[in-house]
């Protein structure tokens, strides 16, 4: 029961700007994010468990984000790993060769997932419905994502949280303001507030806390537009937890030189 908000191509400075919240088992082992391989230069979060990504961005600039769709069945323990799709999705240098690797796949191979691959140029979410990989092409503007499909307002998540993320659209200058974006973006993710999910009668909030599940961390990501990347990173709840930049050398900044 993950968040994930894009805005694509809103905020001129930074074309992709993501926003998220991992909701995970409180004993599964993880690493924030790290160097995740060096060819192609790959970081973002590791999960020990299975060893793939939730949450990760490559050297050319390109993002991708792991989220499990909701199942009325319990998930395989026999089936390949998502979170190592996610890793190996950002081997290729653009979003349309990543969905191409990913549109290969089995789908049947794979516990239920939505998996979103963005750039500054292209933004796409492909998920397995009925073990069959299919992808959603997002326009520009302002996207969520949850358990569901992209932007589906029968999530009390999505449907509650959707004004407060869109009013930062018509403010494009908060593109040059990066500490006061962050800021916003962390105060509506450590929302508390919630409604019950009348699918499984059980609460829905962006931030979610439980004695075996709940909002394990956050991360706040932008891409410019020649692809230099940064990762503020929460390492628990971001009601409780302050970002930091992620620290990794590894790959270029958004104010760096190789990013324009």
């Amino acid at each position: 029961m993950c968040t994930l908000a894009i805005y694509f191509q809103v905020f001129p400075d930074r074309p992709v700007v993501v926003a998220a919240n991992r909701d995970e088992v409180v004993d599964r082992p993880a690493l924030p994010p790290t160097l995740l391989t060096q060819a192609p230069a790959i970081a973002g979060g590791k999960d020990l468990k299975a060893g793939g990504t939730w949450l990760a961005i490559n050297q050319f600039g390109v993002v991708a984000g792991l989220l499990n769709r909701r199942s009325p069945a319990p998930a395989d323990p026999t089936l390949r790993s998502r979170g190592q799709l996610c890793l190996q999705a950002l081997h290729y240098p653009s979003v349309e060769q990543s969905v191409g690797f990913v549109t290969r796949q089995d789908g049947a191979a794979y516990n239920p997932f939505n998996l979103l691959i963005a750039s500054p140029h292209a933004a796409v979410v492909a998920d397995n419905r009925g073990g069959r990989i299919r992808t959603t092409r997002l326009a520009p503007g302002l996207h969520l994502l949850t358990n569901l499909d992209v932007d589906d307002f029968e999530c009390p998540r999505i449907s509650a949280a959707f004004d407060r993320f869109r009013a930062l659209c018509d403010e494009p200058a908060l593109g040059d303001r990066g500490p006061e974006l962050r800021a916003r973006l962390g105060r509506i993710l450590a929302d508390h507030s919630t409604q019950l999910d009348p699918r499984s009668n059980r609460p829905n909030a962006l931030c979610v806390h439980g004695d075996k599940f709940g909002t394990r961390s956050s991360s706040l990501i932008s891409i410019g537009p020649a692809g230099g990347s940064e990762h503020f990173f929460a390492p628990g709840p971001p009601c409780v937890s302050a970002y930091a930049r992620a620290a990794i050398r590894e790959l270029p900044a958004l104010d760096s030189p190789e990013a324009g």
